[in-house]
């Protein structure tokens, strides 16, 4: 059953290695659930206890914490308790004017950093709520986009190819399912997960073949599965959770710690050096005395400085904004300034980010039609994510009504792995007949085939061929051509 408060971490683990060794039916039955998923009313029960499906969010802060942060800068700080002695030993309305000036000049620079800072926020959260992650689930026997923060344990979700997964999930079942666990592991290779009952012991949660985690996503393949833990509950809320830590310094912070420091100790030193020399050389050890050394630490003190730094790096902010950059916090302008080198990805900056179908052809480079046939049944029929090649297949939509694809059905699929560079659809045509389909990197297929066709003919594949046609890919990739290979067999 659910329990009626957030389990701890302890329990938390349990229930995962629990989830990975029962039985379907026990698994649904403890999490309160069914294969038809949880009723909406139910879900929003278990949303009050267990929270938003959220790892971490940002906390919004309101203008009285900013207006903290801005107040307690160093050389604020020290502007302060110089004003508040110079107040404190004023001996007149003449007097109050230094200490007047370093209030004003407090009171714009920390004014000026608060109302910066309150509009980079609001522009920030309007950005963020552009942004929305779904996922499919079933509620009430229906299936149905929800907002993975909406997601609560025993909820039933439905993966495909391109999926993140919402929870840690137990796999309910699974058809050719690889997950790209990376963020968890930093392992490149997806991973075939399956539905069956894992019950190996004293093994890490995160190598159960029958289950997935959040901050993953899916590579191929489909699946249905039951949500075991959200939040900061799950695996990769408790791994977030245990290397959150405090913002580190910026350059600037460090840099303005370094100056007041520098300042405090030049008025440590100086005041009473000034002190002791007019009393030993003018014997003079009294009130004015030590007044005129308290106006030699006043006058060490740059009043001008905090306003103009918030000057400058609210400019600084400014510009950024004129090139579409939020600067949140201005003591990171700083960093931004001190950067010699930004390497960015040239993706649809020199290129227009999409590839160009210019050639299908056989071994020898004559046109085919059978090759662009084939090439566009397996991007059709594959469940693995569309890349450019697959979409620029595609395109070519006349095909589709010139092939009939209704009257083709899938039978089957072996995703691309990185080990045979290769994925192949089993596909049933309209006379029944089938037929296996790949594509992949064209060295992995020449090595495979022991055939080839040209003008309808079936020729055996010699290994001098297959050197001629390596040549063949090398030359068209020296011409920024991206290559493909093609089988069939019956």
């Amino acid at each position: 059953m659910i329990a009626e408060k957030k389990p701890n971490g302890q329990k938390a683990a349990e229930l995962i290695h629990d989830a990975a060794s029962c039985q379907v039916a026990e698994l649904l039955q403890r999490l309160n659930t069914t294969p038809n998923g949880l009723s909406e009313d139910d879900a929003t029960e278990r949303l009050e206890v267990f929270g938003p499906n959220e790892v971490g969010q940002e906390k919004q802060h309101g203008w009285f914490y900013r207006l903290w942060v801005a107040v307690r800068n160093p050389l604020v700080v020290l502007l302060a308790v110089i004003a508040a002695i110079s107040f404190a030993t004023a001996g007149g309305p003449s007097d109050y004017i230094g200490g007047v000036v370093m209030v004003a000049m407090i009171v714009l620079a920390v004014s000026l950093r608060l109302v910066q800072e309150t509009k980079a926020d609001n522009a920030a959260a309007k950005l963020k709520e552009m942004i929305k992650v779904t996922a499919t689930v079933v509620r009430d026997g229906q299936s149905k986009e929800v907002a993975l923060q909406q997601l609560v344990p025993g909820d039933i979700v439905k993966l495909c190819a391109g999926d993140m997964i919402p929870g840690d999930v137990r796999l309910l079942a699974a058809k050719d399912l690889f997950i790209i666990q990376a963020t968890l592991t930093g392992e490149s290779l997806p991973v075939e997960k399956n539905d069956v009952c894992d019950t190996r012991k004293n093994v890490s949660p995160i190598e159960h073949t029958n289950l997935c985690f959040l901050g993953t996503s899916v590579e191929s393949g489909s699946a249905t599965a039951v949500i075991v833990s959200t939040g900061a509950q799950t695996y990769f809320g408790k791994m977030a959770s245990s290397l959150a830590s405090q913002q580190t310094e910026t350059a600037f912070d460090k840099g303005m710690k370094r100056f007041v420091w520098l300042m405090i100790t030049f008025m440590a030193v100086m005041a009473p050096a000034v002190f002791l020399i007019n009393g030993f050389t003018k014997h003079s050890w009294g009130k004015d005395t030590f007044l005129f050394a308290l106006v030699i630490a006043v006058g060490l003190t740059p009043e001008m400085l905090p306003m103009i730094v918030s000057v400058c790096l609210s400019k600084g902010a400014l510009a950024m904004s004129k090139k579409k950059v939020i600067v949140k916090r201005l003591n990171s302008i700083q960093n931004f300034g001190a950067m010699d080198v930004l390497c960015t990805d040239k993706t649809g900056t020199l290129t227009i980010d999409h590839v160009i179908l210019e050639i299908h052809c056989d071994v020898f480079k004559n046109e085919s039609e059978e090759v662009l046939k084939d090439a566009y049944l397996i991007s059709h029929f594959q469940t693995g994510l569309k890349n450019v090649l697959d979409r620029a297949v595609l395109k070519y939509s006349e095909l589709h009504k010139e092939l009939s694809l209704e009257k083709y059905s899938k039978v089957d699929e072996i995703p691309f792995d990185f080990s045979r560079r290769m994925m192949s659809v089993a596909v049933q045509g309209p006379d029944g007949e089938r037929q296996l389909l790949t594509k992949g990197a064209p060295e992995a297929v020449f090595a495979r085939c022991t055939c080839f066709t040209s003008d309808g003919e079936i020729f055996p594949m010699e290994p001098i061929l297959a050197g001629n046609l390596i040549e063949q890919v090398n030359s068209l990739s020296e011409d920024g051509f991206r290559v493909l290979a093609v089988a069939t067999k019956k």
